[in-house]
């Protein structure tokens, strides 16, 4: 679970959502809005602390003190259009949602694993 939020937290932070200065909800927010145990709240933020994301200050709270956007932010907007786009045509061609999400993750691995080797 912990994992889960440190990966929604470097989401936010490469879509530009967070930015350096934000503050994270505390861990006692976290619990209330989701049940989770406070101790793997606290391993998620220590985590995000040891990668150098966040920053925190007891009595105050942790904030975002790195960023993992791309220079290519501004360029994010223009590149989602276009990929909407294809999950359109995607779903006229008769396509599910676990399909679309299939064919994106498998070809990401093939270009990544191109790239690699």
């Amino acid at each position: 679970m912990y994992l889960q939020i440190v990966q929604q937290v470097k989401e936010a932070l490469r879509l530009g959502l967070l930015d350096v200065g934000d503050q994270l909800p505390t861990v006692r927010e976290v619990v209330a809005s989701t049940a989770i145990n406070p101790n793997t709240v606290a391993k998620a933020y220590r985590e995000l602390e040891r990668d150098g994301l966040v920053s925190a200050t007891p009595g105050r709270g942790t904030f975002i003190s790195n960023t993992l956007a791309a220079d290519s932010l501004e360029h994010h907007e223009t590149l989602r259009r276009e990929l909407l786009a294809w999950i359109a045509q995607a779903k006229r061609a008769g396509m599910d949602d676990e399909s679309v999400l299939a064919l994106v993750s498998r070809t990401l691995h093939d270009v990544l694993g191109r790239r690699v080797a």
